[in-house]
């Protein structure tokens, strides 16, 4: 029971981690201005893996995809590539872990073989937890190294528009500095609940594998000793009847015996 119901709750949580490792890739708002001693208030810019956008004070938003691939930085490619390799291994562990629920009957499959696929779904969710928790820490590290070199009169957010240009689309030398958006802290929570759930799915494993008590039926054998005294038992002796008793000729009973067929 116990291992069925931490079985469940490492699927649930692996389920739950997945959609905020796909919620994340998708959102727009992984880096967001910095709004502290900002001398620009009516743009506010903030940008994704897939796009940026600018927003006025009066409302209206305009987003512009990066329209390139080899023009994006080679640190933003490869959290993209992270990203959709931790959805796509935790889409395959959320379809094995479905067939391997002990709750479920799948037709004759055995407990051995429902053990083994909750294990390999569970070493696919802790990959993708790692996997998604590896992209959001190295998006976050660009964020840090831009907002530590760039400054509204001498540079600009190149670490990821690759020059003057900028991630959020502005222009000139009053560029914005970007911090930790709310995409960020959904990776990382999608990516810790997806590894306590592969952790789970392994922890069940163990307990849905039938233990294997072999008992051998022996004979105790005690070697004879010196000393050892055996008995022997004499014959049983047969009881005849008094009629079955031979008689001489003078008509006495003589000792002996005669089997009559």
């Amino acid at each position: 029971m116990s291992a069925t119901l931490c079985q469940v709750m490492g699927f649930i949580l692996s389920l739950i981690g997945v959609a905020g490792i796909i919620a994340a890739t998708g959102m727009d708002q992984w880096g967001t201005q910095d709004l502290f001693d900002n001398p620009v208030t009516a743009v506010y810019t903030y940008s994704g893996l897939w796009r940026s956008c600018v927003r006025q004070s009066s409302g209206f938003t305009e987003c512009r995809p990066y329209f390139t691939i080899l023009g994006l930085p080679a640190l933003l490619q490869a959290v993209r590539a992270l990203m959709i390799v931790g959805i796509v291994l935790g889409a395959i562990g959320c379809l094995i872990a479905i067939f391997a629920l002990k709750c479920l009957k799948m037709g004759k499959m055995e407990d051995n073989i429902k053990a083994t696929m909750t294990l390999t779904a569970g070493i696919m969710f802790l990959l993708a937890g790692v996997c998604g928790i590896a992209g959001v820490s190295a998006f976050a590290n660009l964020v840090v190294q831009s907002f530590r070199f760039t400054s509204y009169s001498d540079g600009g957010f190149g670490a990821f528009g690759g020059g003057g240009g900028g991630l959020g689309g502005l222009t000139g030398s009053l560029l914005p500095k970007y911090t930790f958006g709310p995409a960020l802290f959904v990776g990382w929570i999608g990516g810790a609940i997806l590894v306590v759930g592969g952790v789970m799915m392994c922890l069940a494993c163990r307990g849905m594998v039938p233990e294997r008590q072999q008992r051998y039926d022996g004979m105790a054998y005690k070697a004879a000793s010196h000393h050892t005294i055996y008995k022997s038992e004499g014959r049983p002796q047969h009881t005849f009847h008094e009629s079955y008793k031979a008689h001489s000729v003078e008509g006495r009973q003589s000792n002996q015996r005669f089997d009559y067929v």
